[in-house]
């Protein structure tokens, strides 16, 4: 041991004797090493004899394989059916010539595999050991669908009920503007489906799609996992060697373009607490290029993933406009977009679209710091790198260089191209596609921002849009003499008159409340318009309970009671109230004839609401019947604005009094019907069912 102690310390005498011959500067950042060349996973690429390419990607890591079948066909313009398309991709595998949608679910499940198909392909994995078995089921999904009529109305009806939650969704709305504006209706990226495009799809648009590009030809088979070059070939001669090859049109369309200059787009909606903005336009950058690594380098400055990025630390932590704000550079081999955005406070919304120009201004005019750029060049590196641990990466990079034509060793060479990006390169390319007096400047919110946005937009003035991006047409002017309140009168009137509503005192309600396939049973009682309970129950079970006494409730999930908050207590009060026109005298209701439009084919009233505590929605009376079709409103919860849609589609009469029947519900991107089975009016109810505990 002392021998060994001697040893080192001898060691350490020489070290000291050896004096460097230049001394280290601790005050200078070490420069970084040359970018290494990557050795990326090797791909195996084949053909077979109908045409359809083959990439293998080797992992015996685990006993998994992943069979995706991608389609390299253009965009299809969908004009007065826009949906189809999608909803071809869908339905593939809701039924074939040898099973049924549920069998195949099914069986797929048994295998405890997984089974999924688009406009573009059919993708799935399954263990090595029962690929076999799943590639008969896949294969039958890909070469025999049969689109069966009850799958495609229950997939219309799905369809439905997203565009209707989208309406109040005010992110949503956004995406649909962006869309509609930077490509236009006569490109594929700019339709956007409605209600009236979906109910015009048949059952010949979704086979005729089918029949003409799902073609081998123009496919790829990417297989990834526990496989051999050899034992992936001898499967799809085996299950897809039978797929017929034929000839698939190419769809060329005009090129969109930034605009001249800005211009403001504005989605109105009423009583909105907060704006959804978005600086874009389209832009001319092609996948796989030089130009592509460069793009993806800028756009991390200005408004990547990271808080070290430009606009999130200009208008979140600077200025505490929003929680977050970002932009995107996406290439695309037709036409690539640009987008900057984020979602601010009412107040703020042109002081934040300064901030959005301002930092795009920037990245024009003076060039990136080094130590910038070098920082988001090592957080790319270590994202390229963690990429590269998945077998799917390389498979996605095959896939890649086979479309785009891409050179070999692409991939293999990336950091060093990544490396390669100096300061001038960034901003040659800021001064190329960054366009800060040639954008879309889209905004969805409350119309009273509107005014203050003129100043961005070149023409001086703001244009108005639909939610689904359709252009807004001014409100006709309702006729002489009426007015909102005539309006609101007529609506007494049409569901029993003042007389018969306030004779209602007390009422029992049964309804039923739909969430998808599920159902809840509903039961309201309430007591001389000032105490209430309600329950919702499932199969017989008590899920929900809200007591209220009138001076104070409960409420109970579960089993689980607490009281109420002056929330809830104001959502009680509403509920007992079931016609509130009523009282809007009483209650200080501000009301607004805004005019006349269309809706569902019939002429509406359209009027505003605000009610005292400054809450405002948008309701539509229909001319001819005076009875209100639908209500929208606007909330904030918890900083963020909800959007609520209610579309009464009839209304039931008991006791001489006509009650919604069936109520479409839309908020948050949630869909909830509520069913109006019966009424009791004035029933005898006992003290006993309103007590608090």
């Amino acid at each position: 041991m002392k021998k060994y102690i001697v040893f080192l310390f001898a060691i350490a005498i020489s070290l000291g004797a050896c004096k460097p011959t230049a001394q280290l500067d601790r005050s200078k950042i070490p420069a970084p090493a040359a970018a290494p060349k990557i050795q990326i996973g090797q791909y195996q690429l084949i053909s077979l004899d109908n045409g359809m390419k083959m990439i293998v990607v080797e992992n015996h890591k685990l006993p998994r394989v992943s069979y995706s079948i991608n389609l390299d066909i253009d965009p299809v313009l969908e004009g007065n059916k826009a949906g189809y398309v999608e909803m071809a991709g869908s339905l593939i595998s809701a039924g074939t010539k040898n099973r049924t949608k549920a069998q195949i679910d099914e069986q797929v499940d048994f295998l405890g595999s997984n089974l999924s198909t688009s406009s573009s392909g059919v993708f799935g994995n399954c263990l090595k050991k029962h690929s076999e078995s799943f590639l008969a089921i896949m294969s039958d999904v890909l070469l025999n669908p049969t689109f069966p009529e009850d799958q495609i109305e229950k997939t219309r009806k799905q369809t439905l009920s997203g565009l209707a939650s989208n309406k109040t969704d005010p992110n949503a709305i956004s995406s649909n503007l962006v869309s509609a504006l930077n490509y236009g209706k006569s490109h594929p990226y700019g339709e956007i489906p409605t209600e009236e495009t979906v109910a015009n799809i048949t059952r010949d648009d979704l086979v005729n799609y089918y029949n003409t590009y799902f073609k081998p030809n123009v496919a790829y088979i990417i297989v990834v996992g526990d496989i051999t070059l050899e034992e992936a070939k001898t499967q799809a001669n085996k299950y897809f060697g039978s797929w017929a090859k034929g000839n698939v049109p190419g769809n060329k369309y005009k090129t969109p373009s930034a605009p001249k200059g800005n211009i403001v787009g504005f989605v109105s909606v009423p009583g909105a607490v907060q704006s959804v903005i978005d600086v874009t336009y389209p832009i001319d950058l092609k996948p796989g290029t030089q130009e592509a690594i460069t793009a993806s380098v800028l756009n991390n400055i200005l408004g990547g993933s990271g808080f070290q990025a430009r606009l999130m630390q200009n208008l979140r932590e600077d200025k505490a406009y929003t929680y977050g704000a970002y932009s995107s550079i996406s290439p695309d081999d037709l036409v690539g977009t640009f987008s900057a955005g984020a979602s601010v406070r009412n107040e703020v919304t042109d002081s934040a679209i300064v901030q959005f120009l301002y930092e795009l201004d920037q990245m024009v005019k003076v060039p990136v710091p080094d130590s910038t750029l070098q920082v988001v060049k090592n957080i790319m590196t270590g994202s390229f790198a963690r990429s590269l641990e998945r077998p799917q990466t390389i498979a996605n990079f095959a896939f890649n260089i086979e479309k785009y034509g891409l050179p070999k060793d692409y991939y293999e060479t990336y950091l060093q191209k990544l490396n390669a990006v100096t300061p001038a390169d960034i901003q040659a390319l800021a001064q190329k596609i960054i366009k800060p007096n040639n954008a879309n400047i889209t905004v969805v919110g409350n119309k009273e921002v509107a005014d203050k946005l003129t100043v961005f937009a070149t023409s001086g003035k703001v244009d108005m849009y639909n939610p689904d991006g359709s252009s807004f047409v001014e409100l006709k002017s309702a006729p002489a003499g009426v007015t909102a309140q005539t309006v609101i009168d007529n609506y007494i009137n049409a569901v029993g008159g003042k007389e018969k509503l306030n004779s209602l005192k007390s009422f029992e309600q049964k309804a039923k409340m739909m969430m998808g396939p599920m159902g809840l049973e509903m039961n309201l009682k309430v007591k001389d318009l000032s105490k209430m309970t309600m329950s919702m129950n499932m199969n017989g079970m008590e899920l929900m309970k809200q007591v209220y006494d009138g001076e104070k409730g409960t409420m109970s999930q579960m089993g689980q009671s607490q009281p109420m908050g002056p929330d809830e207590i104001k959502s009680v009060k509403d509920q007992i109230r079931l016609f509130t026109e009523l009282y809007y005298t009483e209650d200080k209701v501000q009301t607004t004839l805004k005019g006349m439009d269309m809706l569902n084919g019939e002429d509406v009233y359209v009027l505003e609401v605000k009610d005292a505590a400054g809450d405002v929605s948008t309701d539509y009376y229909n001319v001819k019947t005076g009875l209100k079709m639908k209500s929208v409103s606007a909330s904030n919860v918890e900083g963020e604005t909800v959007i609520e849609e209610v579309i009464i589609v009839d209304y039931k009469e008991f006791g001489g009094i006509k009650f919604p029947g069936t109520m479409k519900t839309s908020a948050q991107g949630q869909n909830v019907d509520i069913i109006l089975e019966s009424v009791t009016i004035n029933p005898k109810l006992e003290d006993s069912l309103f007590k608090v505990n």
